[in-house]
């Protein structure tokens, strides 16, 4: 059903995409179903739409949007038996395309949640790359002046300055409703599969230590990836 060249309707579907943070298989079903219904003048069902579909679309979008520095990517959910698709940047600091909707002050919360994430509870006894959402909620209150590191490219403006409890929460909601973090059931907020490939570089080179002159490799590297899929795994 799927045709190699770039048309109205792989546009629509970018379109479809660019609508939401992420895509399974399973939610582009419907949309492709609907696509091909339009395109072929006759009644195509989401059950006819396969893995094959999905993909020879991806893969010409991706060669339309090259171009603009984006790239349709997926990854496995690490917690789910799914493979999840994003529309992502290739080229742009992610700190900086935060700072297109969000402040000075938001965006040092959110390096403080990623601390908390990825050094304050990620250690060699404990692996565990999320914070409860009582943590993430007094990360607040936390003065950007006792964050460990202090990225590169991160926008400052002076000193930033804390959220209110309630400016946490509204900002913990939003950034689960636009795809950034997950929420599991029993209340601990973890980087969500899209922020993971969007994030990818920027969590490497924030987080693992560089080698030593003598090319040391027993450094501690607390970003870890699949020795398979090379992707970069949370959940231990």
């Amino acid at each position: 059903m799927a045709d190699d060249g770039y048309n109205h309707s792989h546009r629509a579907f970018l379109q479809a995409f660019m609508s939401r943070s992420t895509m399974t298989l399973e939610e582009a079903k419907p949309v492709l179903a609907a696509i091909f219904t339009v395109s072929e003048g006759r009644e195509i069902s989401p059950g006819d739409i396969t893995q094959t579909d999905l993909n020879t679309y991806i893969a010409a979008i991706n060669t339309a949007i090259s171009a603009f520095d984006l790239e349709i990517r997926s990854t496995a959910h690490q917690t789910q038996q799914s493979r999840v698709y994003a529309l992502i940047n290739t080229t742009s600091d992610p700190m900086m395309q935060l700072a297109t909707t969000y402040s000075a002050d938001e965006i040092a919360y959110v390096k403080r949640l990623l601390d908390a994430m990825f050094e304050s509870n990620n250690t060699s006894r404990c692996e565990a790359m999320v914070v409860s959402s009582i943590e993430a909620v007094r990360l607040a209150r936390t003065g950007a002046n006792l964050n460990r590191r202090q990225s590169e490219g991160v926008p400052q403006s002076g000193t930033a300055q804390p959220l209110s409890m309630r400016e946490a929460e509204g900002m913990l909601s939003r950034l689960v409703a636009e795809g950034w973090l997950e929420m599991s059931r029993a209340g601990y907020y973890s980087l969500s599969p899209r922020a993971l490939m969007e994030l990818r570089g920027w969590l490497v080179e924030t987080y693992n230590e560089e080698e030593d002159e003598n090319g040391d490799t027993h450094r501690n590297n607390r970003i870890k990836t699949c020795f398979a899929c090379k992707e970069i795994i949370t959940v231990v």
